[in-house]
């Protein structure tokens, strides 16, 4: 099939034509010749050469070799030119682990940080801007400010009941991220403390997103099959105010393609009464987060787990032994970090010598991460290749789950070359033009003269997603080259030493 496609589109690209002038005499960084280029904006390929210039784009089109002078010639011959990936929902350190090759491997070029409500809370923004530019990642960073760091900035960790002056706080510390250049604001309303913020707070919060043309993207308040047209409807009435973003759909517990339907047909019905909501996943259909998600809320932080554990310890056992059942059991749950990492909930108890649920009651909500094994594989397929929704991985270096390692791979790898479910167009619009439209990043992906080289060459046949929940931490290939602001990161599989990522700031038009 990919045989066929490739034929077509050197025939398309040979019909076309492609590209400006060159000018007379001049040298240029890189050529990338003989490749079929896909621009990331979901049309057809066709055939180009491309010519990049310090850290840009500067010319697609035929050329006669002859006439053009390069330092590096890339024969990209039998393979596909794309943007490079952008990571809608992202983990990790870029000043403890600015190599993030994880990503770079699954042809991920820039990644949006400040997820589910924190972003870093030991100095401003644009003081950690600085120290993560001197740490030179290599790979592009865009942040989110954090919805839960501000609410313990300003002392409301645990507040149910906030006033005017906390309100001011809070949106005063929003206005000073988004000014150092946040894309927008990071909600965990399933999490400490973003689970205690109601109606007014966020209200205001979207509102002060909204003036910065921002967007808020959020770790709704429920991904429950029983809850979540409720939590879709919460954010949706925020976005009256701001653009407003799902992070990695999911709908736990819920089962089948047709399930998955009427969420997309949820979504799209916001959108068709003027709601800007938009949405992105990962191709798994395992989650990775706290422990605590199986405790109540009663109980989800250090100090009421031990007030429970003192006054209602039998209380909490029920909800626990109802809860783990509810998710599939303790064979279910992967723990990912801390002292039982690498095994399941069950093995865990069993290496102790207790139950389960005697061991949720020891350890406490706070105590570890693990993969939970809770969602359906036929409904989170349909979400992962409907055309508007984009990819994400919910990932980092060390986390262990493959999604870190693999997302991208797999979205090239399964749905495109094996199952034919998703044109390899669409594939890498939802992966690269797409998330840089909604996150307002006009000069990045996609493939146009004045964008930035921010570029992947690969034959998609060779794209392979190797990490494994046995094995999480394997590196995808097939990405051959890779390019970040005109500077090559990885050639023949082989990556540089040199690192060129850029922190991305987001301005609006109102601040210039």
């Amino acid at each position: 099939m990919l045989r066929k496609i490739f034929t077509l589109f050197i025939f398309i690209g040979l019909m076309l034509g492609f590209g400006t002038t060159v000018a007379a005499q001049e040298t240029y960084d890189v050529h990338i010749r003989g490749g079929v280029v896909i621009d990331g904006t979901g049309e057809k390929a066709y055939e180009a050469d491309i010519l990049i210039k310090a850290d840009s784009i500067t010319f697609i089109g035929k050329l006669d070799e002859e006439t053009v002078s390069a330092v590096k010639i890339i024969d990209a011959t039998g393979k596909i030119i794309s943007p490079g990936f952008i990571d809608m929902h992202a983990h990790g350190n870029p000043l403890s682990t600015p190599q993030f090759q994880n990503f770079l491997a699954m042809g991920v070029t820039a990644i949006v940080l400040g997820q589910d409500g924190s972003s870093p809370t030991d100095e401003s923004l644009k003081e950690w801007f600085e120290r993560v530019e001197e740490a030179q990642p290599a790979v592009n960073i865009a942040v989110l400010a954090g919805h839960g760091t501000i609410r313990r900035n300003s002392g409301l960790e645990k507040n149910t009941v906030v006033h005017e002056r906390d309100l001011e706080a809070m949106e005063k510390q929003l206005k000073d991220n988004l000014d150092d250049g946040a894309f927008g604001l990071s909600l965990g309303l399933e999490y400490v403390p973003g689970l205690y913020a109601e109606a007014q707070e966020l209200e205001r919060l979207a509102k002060a997103v909204g003036a910065y043309d921002g967007i808020v993207m959020s770790h709704i308040r429920s991904e429950d099959d029983s809850r979540i047209s409720a939590s879709l409807e919460e954010l949706a009435g925020l976005g009256k105010y701001s653009k407003v973003h799902v992070s990695h759909l999911k709908v736990v517990y819920g089962k089948g393609a047709d399930r998955a339907e009427e969420i997309l047909h949820k979504l799209k019905n916001y959108q068709d009464n003027g709601i800007d909501i938009t949405a992105d996943t990962y191709p798994y259909a395992a989650s990775f987060t706290g422990i605590g998600i199986v405790f109540p809320n009663w109980a989800k932080t250090e100090e009421e787990w031990k007030q429970a554990m003192n006054e209602n310890p039998e209380i909490l056992r029920e909800y626990l032994t109802s809860k783990v059942a509810q998710r599939n059991g303790p064979e279910a749950i992967l723990f990912g970090t801390g002292k039982y990492a690498g095994k399941t909930l069950k093995e865990a108890a069993a290496s102790e010598g207790v139950s389960a649920i005697d061991l949720l009651l020891k350890i406490g909500p706070r105590a570890a991460s693990a993969a939970h094994f809770v969602m359906n594989v036929e409904l989170q397929d349909r979400i992962t290749v409907a055309e508007e929704i984009m990819i994400s991985s919910d990932g980092s270096p060390t986390m262990r789950h493959p999604r870190g390692y693999g997302s991208f791979a797999k979205v090239i790898n399964k749905y495109v070359v094996e199952q034919d479910r998703l044109p390899i167009e669409k594939a890498i619009y939802k992966m690269s033009g797409l998330p840089a439209k909604t996150l307002g990043i006009p000069d990045r992906g996609t493939l146009a003269v004045g964008n930035k080289a921010d570029i992947l060459i690969f034959n998609p046949n060779e794209v392979q997603d190797l990490a494994t929940f046995e094995s999480p931490h394997e590196l995808a290939k097939g990405f051959q080259w890779v390019i970040v602001n005109g500077k090559v990161a990885k050639e023949n599989g082989v990556f540089s030493e040199e690192r060129n990522g850029r922190v991305l700031r987001k301005y609006s038009e109102l601040m210039k």
